[in-house]
């Protein structure tokens, strides 16, 4: 959720409920704070109380009480939903978050200090626009519910989809759509009205393997159902869905699902040379004759991986290939005991050379301070003659 925030409190000094600040706008299911702040003297020790349409059907938001909260006097509607700034009470901030707001919660909140004197009160409207999405629960009168969606027809590369919305008012926009949202061409729909309520008939022909779903909006009272359905043309599996389900103790754990086949085909994983990979049991399950399957398996190299589906019945193979990468712990305790030895030697190396030269100053000719100096013994010789 977005939290809409206000860099600026509010410093409303008011002793009435009008309202003069502009209206606070979120979009619907969107977090909102709704900003209140009289000074920067700290209010720990006051009771602020916030309540919506004070003069309507009043409702307690939120009341703070010289450290305590009041949660039962709250109203159910903002249960869970209403905290406050614990941290930001000493700079004067009454300012309250209310999260995941319904348009419900639109209407005019107010910020009340009932024990200073005098008492203090700011005034805040709050907008929360509708989003469109399903309000089946809302019950909303005239909201379609769930289309009604069916195989009219199937030829061998041909189906004919039907979508039914009955009761629905006011009247809704009916559109087929593919599993990528894009909208699917159809016929012209069959529209019949009953005392202001429309029943709607939408057919369309679809000739690829996918999920088709049927959409239908209103856009009035923002809402929008639908329905889905599957359509698999002659029997044939389509590419089968590969994921990595994640890391275990002994590898990557690898799923391959295959939906909606007839007849029943055989699955198995290969690795890049075509060798069978062992994997575990398929989980199978049947509707109306078609198959749907989960082929798990674990590896523990990295290398490429298919998944291949096989109907021998109708001579089709079809498969999905992913590359997996397999962490290897073996390599990195290698390569960690290969530099603890390179640095073992290089300090062997070393100690070696500062010991060789130490050796060779201990063994070298002493210097020339040490020897006789020639000079004098030339001058003995010279006395002596």
């Amino acid at each position: 959720m977005k939290l809409l925030l206000f860099m600026s409190f509010m410093s409303l000094w008011r002793g009435s409920d009008e309202t003069g600040a502009d209206p606070v706008i979120v979009k619907e299911g969107d977090d909102v704070m709704l900003p209140c702040s009289f000074s920067s003297s700290s209010i720990r020790h006051e009771l602020f109380d916030w309540r919506k349409d004070r003069h309507k059907d009043q409702k307690e938001v939120f009341m703070y009480d010289r450290g305590d909260i009041k949660p039962a006097r709250q109203d159910e509607t903002f249960r869970g939903r209403v905290s406050h700034f614990p941290d930001q009470l000493d700079v004067g901030n009454a300012s309250i978050v209310i999260r995941d707001t319904k348009v419900t919660d639109s209407g005019t909140y107010t910020c009340a200090f009932p024990l200073l004197q005098p008492a203090r009160e700011s005034n805040i409207v709050l907008v929360v626009d509708p989003i469109l999405k399903d309000r089946s629960d809302a019950n909303i009168p005239g909201a379609a519910s769930k289309p009604s969606v069916t195989i009219l027809d199937e030829t061998t590369d041909r189906v004919l989809l039907q979508c039914e919305v009955r009761g629905a008012s006011p009247k809704p926009v009916v559109q087929w759509q593919n599993r990528a949202g894009d909208i699917v061409p159809a016929e012209e729909p069959q529209v019949s009205e009953r005392g202001g309520r429309y029943d709607i008939i939408l057919q369309t022909t679809v000739t690829k393997t996918d999920h088709y779903r049927c959409v239908s909006t209103q856009e009035e009272i923002k809402h929008q159902t639908h329905a889905e359905i599957f359509v698999l043309m002659n029997g044939a599996a389509t590419k089968p869905y590969v994921t990595t389900l994640g890391e275990t103790g002994d590898g990557v754990q690898l799923q391959c699902e295959v939906q909606g086949v007839f007849p029943k085909p055989n699955i198995y994983w290969q690795d890049g040379d075509k060798n069978l990979v062992p994997a575990e049991e398929p989980q199978v399950s049947e509707r109306g004759g078609r198959y749907d399957i989960i082929l798990q398996t674990t590896v523990t190299k990295t290398d490429h991986y298919r998944c291949v589906s096989t109907q021998e019945e109708i001579h089709h193979e079809i498969y999905t290939e992913t590359y997996v990468i397999v962490p290897d712990t073996r390599t990195a305790l290698i390569g960690g005991l290969a530099g603890g030895a390179i640095l073992t030697l290089l300090v062997v190396g070393v100690i070696g050379l500062v010991l060789y030269f130490m050796h060779k100053r201990k063994t070298s000719p002493k210097s020339s301070s040490d020897r006789p100096d020639s000079s004098e013994g030339t001058s003995l010789n010279r006395d002596d003659c």
